[in-house]
C-alpha cells in the first residue's frame, strides 16, 4: 500500500454519518455527486475546498450512526484519501474497507490545513508543518490486499476475471 499526503481537515468526536453525508441527499439522481453535500449542515461549504488527496483527522467514534455505505463513498467522490481518527463506529469501518478508503486508527493532533503524510507500509504519520511524528498499528495483510484493489467487489471482480 503505498503512502497518501494530504492537506488535515479537522473533526472532532462522534462525527456520525448523517452529519458526513445527510440522509435527504441520499436520492437516486444524487448518487454520482453525493461529494457536493458533504458536511454540508456542519460545514458548509467545505465540498469545494476539499481537493483530491486531503485527509480528514478526528477524535473518536468517527461514522457512528446509520450503516449506510453512502458516507465513506461520498469522501472518496470528494477526494479524501484517508481518514485518520483515535477509533471509528465497526459499521463505517467495515464499509469503507470494503469500497477501498483507507481509514487509520491513531490519535494525532495535527492542526487544520497543515500537510501530513501516511505511510501504512511503515505505520508512520508524518506532520509536514510541526514537525512531528505519530505511529499506528498496520492492517493485516488481507486488509491491505482489499484496500489496494480497490475493496472487496473490485477485488473479487479482478479475481475472476
Amino acid at each position: 500500500m503505498k503512502q497518501v499526503s494530504g492537506k488535515v481537515w479537522r473533526f472532532g468526536d462522534h462525527v456520525d454519518t448523517d452529519q458526513i453525508i445527510p440522509a435527504e441527499r441520499l436520492v437516486s439522481e444524487n448518487l454520482e455527486r453525493l461529494n457536493e453535500f458533504i458536511f454540508e449542515k456542519v460545514r458548509p461549504g467545505i465540498s469545494s475546498e476539499i481537493s483530491k488527496g486531503d485527509i480528514i483527522v478526528a477524535g473518536r467514534n468517527f461514522g457512528c450512526g446509520s450503516s449506510r455505505e453512502h458516507a465513506p463513498r461520498s469522501l472518496m467522490q470528494a477526494g479524501i484519501s484517508c481518514v485518520v481518527a483515535e477509533s471509528f463506529a465497526r459499521i463505517f469501518f467495515r464499509n469503507s474497507i470494503n469500497i477501498g478508503l483507507l481509514l487509520v486508527e491513531c490519535k494525532v493532533d495535527s492542526k487544520e490545513g497543515n500537510m501530513i503524510t501516511v505511510d501504512h507500509n511503515s505505520g508512520k504519520i508524518t506532520d509536514e508543518n510541526d514537525k512531528k511524528e505519530y505511529s499506528f498499528p498496520q492492517y493485516p495483510e488481507f486488509i491491505v490486499s482489499l484496500i489496494s484493489k480497490g475493496g472487496l467487489m473490485a477485488k473479487i471482480k479482478g479475481e475472476l476475471k
